[in-house]
């Protein structure tokens, strides 16, 4: 028997019950929702958390397309825009949503003084017109087609974001679930509105953890954050289900340019023609995962399935270190911060030791979510991994990798300064039709993947487990919780 299972019985064995309360869904995390403002929240729990808390103007099919959601559109002139709500939506506390809390929530995220992270995904916006208690109009200050596309933060009621409100703590919006309590970091109630339901989101950092929990029943569901060995032992216990599906989450290794070594193209080339990713795929990750070239997955309307990604080659990592000025008497040495998630631990360690066998030393550094996501956001970094997770549209490329971006007015957090990239991006923005946007979108993702501010990894696959009596979850292939919207517990037979 292999080890890990037989200390998973032993766990099983000897882990406590908890009391509590069958008719509450639990949901585990391996980390919890950091902010539930949806002006502020970037971290993937919090983006997931607040779908299910607020509704959005704006949402995407499987295409990737903008769709309808709260309202529909028209395009009046190439620079006007007027959307129309479809229904009579109300806050949680009864209020109905009208057009001055839709321009309410944007108008605070173009207020400098909001200092929202998605402020610079808006700026083409120049005025909001309020036209009646259901119809908005959005006067941009240029053409741009992705437009709808954008409006997907969630919204929120006019008077509270006047009052100062705290939603990052006690949100308070127009989705399928309603805020119950926080009552601790690591546990926050949801209630869904359509039934009453509660729902528990549960922070359960170790996933060995999560799985014992999982299988005692004191929690009903996870997705996702669980090594291999583990996914493989559930699927052959008669307690839970498992469900899997393809992922569009990009997976990459981030550099800070700023930095004297990681600055230098030559080194990071290396790292990335130093990294076997087949191998981690295969033998790490179980084959659940999809190697990446770009931040779009090739499918997308504006992905490039013509990029030739690097492949593993170690001794042309070898070559381009000694280019870089390196050699065994004087090896580059960099510092990798991850999260202290044990998955994301090992998925390191693996690079750490791919990289020490090509003559890069690396420094591993693991640190509790909100501390390692605090370093990120304020630059306080050589290399690191990260997932971009929920990404539908090309815009997300000005938010990462354009100058005017770097925080807070954005997520180009490793400095990213070329001017070519640039250039593509508002070649882009100003195209008139999408098959134009979509030619420059391509070029750029060649750019990026020659200039290498990300090592681009993987697209990982979503993993859904749940106790058996658990129906009627639906996986999304940009992992979000929505299935939470319609999960039911059957009885047992």
């Amino acid at each position: 028997m292999p080890k890990f299972i037989a200390c998973l019985l032993l766990s099983l064995a000897l882990l406590g019950c908890e009391d509590q309360t069958q008719e509450v869904f639990r949901f585990g995390l391996s980390s919890a929702p950091i902010n539930l403002d949806p002006r502020f929240a970037t971290d993937a729990a919090s983006s997931r958390i607040n779908r299910l808390i607020y509704q959005r103007l704006v949402d995407f099919d499987d295409s990737y397309r903008p769709v309808a959601a709260l309202a529909q559109w028209q395009q009046l002139s190439p620079k006007h825009y007027r959307f129309s709500l479809m229904q009579q939506a109300e806050f949680h506390d009864g209020r109905r949503l009208t057009a001055a809390d839709v321009k309410a929530t944007y108008a605070s995220i173009l207020d400098p003084k909001t200092a929202s992270p998605h402020r610079a995904g808006f700026t083409v916006i120049d005025r909001i017109d309020v036209v009646g208690d259901k119809t908005v109009d959005f006067i941009l200050n240029k053409a741009d087609p992705l437009f709808p596309g954008r409006l997907v933060i969630g919204i929120l009621p006019a008077q509270e974001i006047a009052a100062g409100h705290r939603f990052s703590r006690q949100p308070l919006g127009s989705g399928p679930y309603e805020f119950l309590a926080w009552p601790e970091e690591g546990r926050l109630r949801l209630s869904r509105r359509a039934d009453g339901q509660p729902l528990e989101f549960v922070e359960i950092k170790n996933p060995t953890v999560r799985v014992l929990k999982l299988l005692r029943g004191e929690i009903d569901m996870v997705q996702n954050d669980l090594p291999t060995e583990l996914v493989v032992y559930l699927q052959a216990q008669d307690e839970v289900q498992v469900v899997k599906g393809r992922g569009s989450n990009f997976t990459y290794l981030g550099f800070n340019l700023q930095d004297e070594s990681t600055a230098d193209l030559k080194l990071r080339q290396a790292i990335a023609y130093a990294i076997d990713r087949g191998a981690i795929i295969h033998y790490v990750m179980g084959d659940a995962a999809m190697p990446a070239s770009a931040l779009l997955p090739p499918d997308h309307w504006a992905g490039n399935p013509d990029l030739v990604p690097y492949v593993y080659d170690p001794e042309r990592a070898r070559q381009l270190i000694k280019a870089a000025g390196y050699d065994e008497h004087h090896r580059p040495r960099l510092t990798y911060k991850t999260s202290s998630d044990p998955f994301r631990i090992r998925l390191a360690t693996v690079i750490q030791q791919q990289l020490g066998e090509v003559g890069i030393d690396v420094d591993l550094r693991s640190y509790d979510w909100g501390t390692f996501y605090g370093d990120i956001k304020a630059g306080r970094f050589q290399m690191f991994s990260l997932s971009w997770v929920g990404i539908k549209t090309p815009d997300i490329f000005r938010y990462v990798f354009h100058r005017d971006a770097v925080p807070p007015n954005g997520a180009n957090r490793g400095r990213f300064f070329d001017e070519i990239s640039d250039s593509l991006i508002e070649q882009a923005e100003a195209a008139p039709q999408l098959a134009d946007q979509a030619y420059y979108y391509r070029k750029l993702q060649a750019r990026l993947l020659a200039q290498l501010p990300y090592v681009p990894l993987w697209y990982e696959d979503h993993v859904f487990v749940a106790r058996k009596e658990i129906a009627g979850y639906q996986l999304a292939r940009d992992g979000n919780y929505d299935g939470l919207v319609k999960v039911t517990r059957e009885a047992a037979p």
